[in-house]
């Protein structure tokens, strides 16, 4: 969704700032599996800390 949102954006708006979306996301998803961290996990887990951690980085 984050894509199609970088790339409609810059598209739209001939403002190509944008695409730095689309290089940030890709570069968090190829880099994740690697560091084993992932910043929508690293948010769950600080607004729910009275459950189990989400992945917990293993």
């Amino acid at each position: 969704m984050l894509y199609l949102t970088g790339v409609g954006l810059s598209y739209l708006t001939s403002n190509f700032n944008f695409l730095w979306i689309v290089i940030a996301v890709g570069a968090l998803q190829v880099i994740s599996p690697i560091t084993k961290f992932c910043p929508v996990y690293t948010i769950l887990n600080k607004l729910m800390p009275e459950t189990d951690p989400i992945q917990n980085g293993k």
